[in-house]
């Protein structure tokens, strides 16, 4: 089966059981290499940015631990994903990502690192802010709603509704070898404050309150 095929049937089946809008989709780049940072409350999530009606070359960095799962397996194989050992440094994995943004694709990860239980953000990783500063590439903020309880309600005709919204792409200045772990930190807190920024509070979690946050909030207002 084609990717293409494969993103026919996907979206065929979500918009069967459940009732998605993508917002947002004017910011992201038709082509060239980019890192799609998102929440992650479900393994639905990487399948919204798969069917996303503006960049159908995007691919993803996803948790090996869903390789033991057979269908969800073959799914994201089809689709040419990167897996990713999160126990350990994977750094084939980190190489792939960057080789793959290199070449032009468009890259989903999750800055968390695992999906959030109970919905809210977590604190992020450095590890996203390490791969764009590798690749050179600018960052699309991504905040999706919805797909937290997403199983349960679907199967229960109640078709949920989903939001997948995009943000402005950015692109994070070269490190400075004398601040560089106080800067991966600022930019792991700013990649993370730009989704949140596109949840309404209730998501905000680790970074409620958080001041850059405030102020992308009143930037909007």
């Amino acid at each position: 089966m084609t990717r293409q095929t494969l993103q026919k049937i996907i979206n065929r089946l979500i918009r069967m059981f459940s009732r998605p809008t993508f917002l947002g989709t004017e910011y992201l780049p038709l082509e060239g290499g980019l890192i799609v940072a998102t929440n992650h409350l479900s393994r639905l999530d990487t399948l919204l940015l798969f069917i996303n009606p503006a960049r159908g070359d995007i691919t993803a960095l996803v948790a090996d631990k869903y390789q033991n799962y057979p269908l969800f397996k073959w799914i994201l194989n089809t689709g040419g994903i990167i897996w990713l050992d999160r126990e350990n440094a994977d750094f084939g994995a980190i190489r792939a990502a960057v080789a793959a943004l290199k070449q032009g694709a468009a890259l989903g990860i999750a800055p968390e690192g695992t999906r959030s239980i109970g919905a809210e953000l977590l604190e992020g990783k450095p590890g996203t802010v390490l791969v764009a500063l590798k690749a050179g590439v600018p960052i699309v903020p991504v905040g999706i709603t919805g797909t937290e309880n997403v199983f349960r309600r679907m199967f229960t005709l109640q078709f949920p509704k989903i939001t997948v919204k995009f943000g402005p792409a950015f692109i994070l200045p070269p490190l400075d070898r004398d601040r560089r772990d106080e800067q991966m930190k600022a930019y792991t807190d700013e990649i993370m404050c730009r989704i949140a920024a596109l949840l309404p509070d209730r998501y905000h979690g680790f970074y409620k309150n958080h001041p850059r946050l405030n102020e992308l909030r009143s930037q909007q207002s």
